[in-house]
């Protein structure tokens, strides 16, 4: 049973890290070398994961990974623009990293603290834009909005709560 155990961690791992591969090549042409020690540096703790978490795992390393390269600008001479240009992926990451908790969380204090994180972080990003004079982003449906994506919690014997996300 040990070999089983260990195949199946090491298929994990080899899988977890080839998405997280994929999804920041997808991320951008800016630093494919952050991207892969961002990469290696966060699936190297996820070895010992479920295989149950490895979703929301997956979708933080993407939502981490993508923060980081998009936040290498090249400097405009506008600290104010450079400022903004950091701060929008920066923002972005946490929605993304607050959805996984929303698609894969159970506590429900922590789902609420997500859901402000979202609205708030979302303002924040608008803000930020209006004060450079940059136009902003099309407006995206509500998280209750758009269709539930539901997954079985093997240790509660529960399904997730169908949030909706973009």
């Amino acid at each position: 049973m040990r070999i089983g155990i260990v195949g199946t961690r090491s298929a994990v791992f080899t899988t977890t890290f080839l998405v997280a591969a994929a999804l920041l090549a997808a991320c951008s042409g800016k630093s494919q070398s952050l991207a892969d020690y961002i990469a290696a540096i966060c699936v190297a703790h996820f070895r010992d994961s479920s295989r149950a978490e490895m979703p929301f795992l997956t979708d933080n390393v993407a939502a981490m990974s993508k923060m980081m390269v998009d936040m290498g600008i090249k400097p405009s001479g506008d600290v104010d623009r450079d400022f903004v240009a950091m701060m929008v992926p920066h923002h972005q990451g946490a929605i993304d990293m607050a959805r996984a908790e929303l698609r894969y969380g159970h506590n429900e204090q922590l789902r609420r603290m997500a859901q402000e994180i979202i609205v708030t972080q979302q303002q924040e990003i608008t803000a930020m834009r209006l004060a450079v004079g940059e136009p902003l982003p099309p407006t995206a449906p509500a998280l209750d909005q758009i269709p539930a994506v539901e997954t079985n919690d093997s240790k509660s014997n529960r399904t997730t709560h169908p949030v909706k996300e973009p």
